[in-house]
């Protein structure tokens, strides 16, 4: 196909002129990284999540990684993670030289199987970590009660989840840690970066020297007074720094998150309504919605549709319609395989895989473009 063709985006990062506002405030700044920018992010989105600490850090993947350090994941430890997910889960768990176990996942949710957590710890499991997909709550109250009873940590993938809560409590404040992402495809965008957030004042510490080299000092405070060079390091650190036009962006982007969402949840809604009784196909349950950051509008095309998912998939991009598939299965990825284990079958992973299809979902998508999908789905599986 040619690269224009495509008049329905699958995604698309909302920007607006107060958010390039900030971004040009902020790059005239003394202070380009490690500065008060950074700091009021930290503060806003501690107070939106209401956990008592959040550090910015470059990325999601870093903000896992980070955690697991933080929490003294070593080398032959097994982090269970769910087999759906996106490949830094486990990219992380190997970065700090554990072994990835590969659970599967609930039908309905499409997130972690409390049943396949339980099935897969073994005398070497020595964390969990459940992913948030699509916006759609993991059930803390189970993973928890399994976790305390086997002395297992927790660090909750809240990459999709900004916005998200579970029982009036914002995800990412169940476990020892949560992370959360600000890719551009994300509800909230600072081009690339991340957030952890904690209620523990030791993993804070630990990831906020971690994630600046280890100095015990930052730029703006080295700076501010004193001799700038005379600060300690005391452990091993990172270059995984939020700076200072990203944080703007980032306070910028909270401002408007809530409105945004609904958006979302607005966009979530009228799919379900233009998308129901078709045969073959499955919508999303609308209890699941409550709550929800909406980030993924996720279908399935059964066995008992008139096409495969693939076929859908392509006669969606013949009529302009971007779409694709959250996630290609760790199982399915020859890295994951070696490094890895699963002493699951995975079995409703791979039947998922095979349905799953995530439809065009953003703030600026209008009713009409929306008729468009409905109508391209509902000529094809009718």
């Amino acid at each position: 196909m040619r690269k224009n063709s495509i008049k329905i985006p699958f995604f698309l990062p909302y920007v607006d002129s107060k958010d390039i506002t900030e971004i040009k405030k902020a790059a005239s700044s003394t202070f380009l990284t490690n500065g008060p920018k950074l700091d009021a992010f930290e503060q806003k989105f501690k107070n939106f999540t209401k956990s008592k600490f959040a550090i910015g850090v470059s990325n999601a993947t870093a903000a896992l990684y980070l955690s697991l350090k933080a929490l003294g994941i070593k080398k032959n430890d097994e982090v269970i993670i769910p087999d759906l997910t996106f490949a830094a889960t486990a990219n992380v768990v190997l970065q700090a030289d554990a072994t990835p176990v590969l659970v599967d996942i609930d039908e309905e949710t499409l997130n972690i199987s409390v049943e396949s957590i339980i099935r897969n710890i073994s005398r070497k499991t020595k964390a969990i970590i459940p992913v948030h997909l699509a916006g759609t709550s993991c059930d803390m109250k189970k993973i928890m009660k399994v976790a305390r009873s086997n002395s297992l940590k927790v660090i909750e993938d809240c990459a999709h989840g900004v916005g998200t809560s579970y029982n009036k409590k914002h995800v990412g404040n169940f476990g020892n840690a949560g992370c959360f992402s600000f890719y551009p495809t994300k509800n909230l965008t600072t081009v690339e970066g991340g957030m952890v957030i904690t209620n523990n004042k030791k993993i804070a510490n630990f990831i906020q020297l971690a994630r600046n080299h280890g100095m015990s000092k930052s730029l703006m405070s080295r700076y501010s007074s004193g001799k700038p060079w005379e600060y300690d390091i005391k452990d091993v650190g990172y270059n995984f720094r939020l700076d200072e036009i990203r944080s703007a962006l980032g306070i910028s982007q909270l401002r408007k998150l809530t409105i945004l969402n609904k958006k979302r949840l607005s966009a979530f809604l009228y799919y379900n309504k233009g998308l129901k009784n078709i045969p073959g196909l499955i919508i999303p349950n609308e209890k699941n919605f409550k709550n929800n950051s909406c980030h993924l509008y996720i279908i399935r095309i059964t066995t008992n549709a008139k096409i495969s998912r693939d076929r859908l998939f392509y006669d969606l991009q013949k009529n302009g319609i971007g779409s694709s598939v959250h996630y290609k299965p760790l199982h399915e990825f020859t890295l994951f395989r070696k490094k890895g284990i699963s002493r699951d079958s995975l079995s409703v992973s791979k039947r998922m895989y095979k349905e799953i299809l995530s439809l065009p979902m953003y703030p600026q998508l209008t009713r009409s473009k929306q008729d468009l999908v409905i109508n391209s789905i509902r000529n094809a599986l009718n």
